[in-house]
């Protein structure tokens, strides 16, 4: 979110290009309803962009600052959020990354699907962040394993 510009969105294909770390870039589907969120908040954008400064011009998120949305930012914000709703867990924005994982994992079971969206360079990274719980692991391999049906 930081670090998305105007161009790296492509509202036709409905895709957006992402820097992740070490400046490494990926295309991600972008779901309808960020996209009208997107184009809700682009409605307000020129609001924030008066005294933006040359480098945060192209910048989609912008601050009441006037410049680019930090990382800590965004991770106030989700705090505020959790805290407007109740929850008494510490929430931050990577616990939606890995939420995201374990959901997109458990109902596709393709990881390596899973791993092209992270961004992760290892299969072995997208296991280890995603860690099903074992009930689901086991009902998986119930279904699967031609050795674990049960015969009549």
């Amino acid at each position: 979110l930081v670090n998305a510009d105007l161009r790296d969105i492509d509202w036709q294909q409905q895709l957006l290009r992402v820097t992740g770390k070490g400046s490494k870039q990926r295309i991600v589907p972008v779901g309808k309803i960020a996209l009208q969120a997107l184009q809700e908040w682009l409605k307000q954008r020129p609001a924030f962009t008066a005294k933006l400064p040359e480098q945060d011009a192209n910048a989609v998120f912008i601050s009441k600052q006037h410049k680019r949305i930090s990382a800590r930012h965004v991770r106030e914000r989700v705090q505020l959020w959790a805290k407007q709703q109740g929850l008494n867990q510490h929430v931050h924005p990577h616990m939606l990354r890995h939420s995201f994982a374990s959901h997109m994992l458990e109902s596709s079971q393709d990881l390596r699907a899973v791993q092209e969206l992270l961004g992760h360079a290892n299969l072995s990274t997208t296991q280890v962040y995603t860690h099903l719980d074992f009930a689901h692991l086991a009902k998986v391999y119930d279904s699967a394993h031609p050795r674990a049906k049960k015969r009549s």
